[in-house]
């Protein structure tokens, strides 16, 4: 069982940054893929942003150019760079792997509360 667990969440002005962090363990850091999702009331869930085993990524248009998503495999350790936020971007903030491909993810963490205030 994999487990999964975010941090780095906050409240930041409009324009700034912030780093989203998220660890693993249970499974071998390297053989998982792994994303990014957030979700607003009323809204559907988002992935913002995901990462094969070797360290390809793909971004929606909303974030592209401004979200960086990176794997530290010394430390287990998935993050998620936010850049130029926006006050749409507030949202819970969920880690989430895989052990395939394809497929649903299968283990997801507990989400974080990112605010970006105007």
């Amino acid at each position: 069982q994999v487990q999964v667990v975010e941090s780095g969440g906050g409240l930041v002005q409009a324009g700034g940054s912030l780093t989203l962090s998220c660890t693993t363990s249970g499974w071998n850091f390297g053989d998982l893929y792994m994303a990014w999702f957030r979700q607003s009331p009323s809204k559907e869930r988002e992935r913002i942003s995901c990462i094969s085993r070797s360290g390809l990524t793909s971004y929606p248009d909303s974030v592209e150019g401004r979200f960086t998503v990176s794997r530290d495999y010394a430390n287990n350790t998935l993050y998620l760079q936010m850049n130029s936020l926006k006050s749409e971007d507030t949202s819970v903030y969920y880690c989430a792997t895989r052990t395939t491909c394809s497929g649903p993810y299968q283990h997801w963490g507990q989400g974080t509360q990112v605010t970006v205030s105007s």
